[in-house]
């Protein structure tokens, strides 16, 4: 339609997840039942192994969700640095979550579409429910930089909310997220639609598949996972040595 907006233009990403940034983490949580902790515990496992005092990146870092379950799991992690365009997100993060990790957290406000994160700079590179945000052409984009910025022998893994075809409560998923997320915002939260948006993200991004592909076509060793009958799709692997 003209004039409607590109829900994929970066500007309008930061924008919509800047003013979810005070409420995101306990809507995200209720909205999924509790199930986003535990598929983001799972996108950790899924990492490759690690050196010893490893650094790498949280692409699309958010409220740093993950952070507790990477430091938990590799303990010793010498740094993660946490990327994503929305600032507020991350100021939210380190002033009110993360405190006593934030000496092992750095932060790059940073736009994946022109970024300036060096070449092979990275152990290892981890995403949590930040693909839904691309189209196809950026995931490829998104491939392209993953591949560019992990070390030869470095690790990824990312995961994603994705549409759980072929489960016989896929129907009860999809009306869960087109229906009550956004009867949810207009009721109790009184917003301007931004989770709402969310919900639509999740609902036009299928699953992981495409990017797995993506990243294969850059040379990466790739496993794709499917979480709860599909309800989550996941990509992870590593660089060739």
């Amino acid at each position: 339609m003209n004039g409607a907006p590109d829900i994929y233009d970066p500007t309008f990403v930061k924008g919509v997840f800047d003013r979810c940034s005070k409420r995101y983490i306990g809507f995200s949580y209720v909205f999924s039942a509790g199930f986003t902790e535990r598929w983001r515990r799972q996108c950790v496992q899924a990492l490759p192994p690690m050196p010893e005092r490893a650094s790498g990146y949280d692409l699309m870092a958010g409220t740093g969700e993950v952070w507790p379950h990477l430091l938990r799991h590799h303990e010793d992690i010498a740094e993660i640095t946490a990327v994503d365009i929305s600032t507020g997100m991350h100021q939210r993060a380190v002033a009110r979550l993360h405190k006593h990790r934030a000496h092992k957290i750095a932060f790059i406000a940073d736009n994946v579409f022109v970024s300036t994160l060096p070449d092979a700079s990275a152990d290892f590179v981890i995403a949590t429910f930040g693909l839904k945000t691309f189209n196809p052409a950026q995931q490829a984009e998104l491939a392209a930089l993953t591949a560019r910025i992990l070390k030869p022998g470095g690790g990824f893994s990312f995961i994603e909310a994705s549409d759980p075809r072929g489960w016989p409560l896929r129907p009860l998923f999809l009306f869960h997220l087109k229906t009550v997320l956004p009867l949810i915002e207009r009721t109790l939260l009184r917003g301007a639609q931004d989770f709402a948006m969310i919900g639509r993200y999740c609902s036009d991004f299928e699953d992981a598949s495409g990017f797995a592909a993506e990243l294969s076509r850059n040379g990466l060793d790739v496993e794709f996972k499917r979480y709860f009958f599909g309800c989550a799709t996941g990509v992870s692997g590593r660089k060739p040595l």
